[in-house]
């Protein structure tokens, strides 16, 4: 089978608490709001995901349809518990409470090709060593930064640290479209110009680099800094932005300059960011909120 995007990623349990002491209780992760983003904008996506025999009920939040959701067998699945301090959930403590299995190339199922292989990764570990050299023998290679820079303290009951990926200058090479927010771009490298952080990682190897930061999208492509602003009216769906962000622009960029698939990304994010959970507009939805806030 042949998809535009294959999303490779962790669904996990959520545990979410906001700056008031309310919880809740969701699906999550990286691969849920990724595969949502890139199919309510007409991709032709799948998601490889893991879960225990246990947790097989969380496959049913994907928002593909059943048949583009993969799913591989694991001896835990991922839990995620999230404590927000501010209204807008820009400062949090996470803890991952449980880590599933590693994906690892030789479970890629035969006959299942992308153009992209995005890796949704949450923490490090997911990904086997040499996963991303082996996807890019098959295609162009996507990776949300996130899933190589922050670790799990096993510990300290699971928190949650960030620190620089050792293989980065190994391994950028390897790969097409880069995904970082402004804090992980400025873990990378050192700075916190957005700007010459995207410059500096593609430098190192990657072709693209899109840095998410609640202001505005920031991307290196064909040569030139481009950037594009968010514009939400609510910030209640403001998880998932960069996962959302990202997957949009992947699709997009399959048939797109860079600078119309940033916007395209940017104005579907501001949309889903006015709702709880993953995106599930259309195109038809992007583009009205293009004309009303874009142009």
């Amino acid at each position: 089978m042949q998809y535009s995007t294959l999303i490779i990623g962790h669904i996990c349990r959520d545990k979410n608490t906001d700056h008031l002491g309310v919880t809740e209780y969701r699906a999550g992760g990286a691969a849920l709001y990724s595969s949502a983003a890139a199919y309510a904008v007409g991709g032709n996506a799948a998601v490889l995901t893991k879960t225990a025999p246990a947790d097989a009920d969380l496959l049913t939040e994907f928002t593909l349809p059943a048949d583009r959701v993969i799913n591989l067998p694991s001896g835990s699945t991922t839990r995620m518990e999230n404590t927000y301090f501010t209204p807008d959930r820009e400062k949090r403590k996470s803890v991952c409470a449980a880590q599933g299995d590693p994906f690892t190339p030789d479970e890629l199922p035969a006959g299942l090709e992308a153009a992209i292989y995005h890796l949704a990764g949450l923490v490090y570990g997911d990904y086997a060593d040499g996963m991303i050299p082996f996807l890019a023998q098959r295609g162009s290679v996507a990776v949300d930064v996130q899933g190589f820079l922050r670790h799990v303290d096993r510990e300290n009951g699971g928190a949650m640290y960030f620190a620089d990926w050792a293989d980065k200058e190994k391994l950028l090479p390897c790969i097409r479209y880069l995904k970082t927010d402004a804090a992980e771009a400025e873990i990378l490298t050192g700075t916190t110009d957005r700007a010459a952080a995207a410059r500096q990682l593609h430098a190192w190897g990657a072709e693209e680099v899109l840095i998410t930061h609640n202001t505005e999208a920031l991307l290196y492509a064909d040569g030139e800094v481009l950037t594009c602003p968010l514009k939400p009216r609510s910030l209640i769906g403001r998880t998932g932005r960069g996962d959302t962000t990202f997957a949009v622009y992947l699709n997009e960029r399959l048939t797109r300059p860079a600078a119309d698939a940033l916007r395209f990304a940017a104005a579907a994010v501001s949309l889903k960011m006015e709702t709880p959970g993953p995106f599930t507009g259309t195109r038809a939805d992007v583009e009205e909120y293009i004309d009303a806030f874009y142009k």
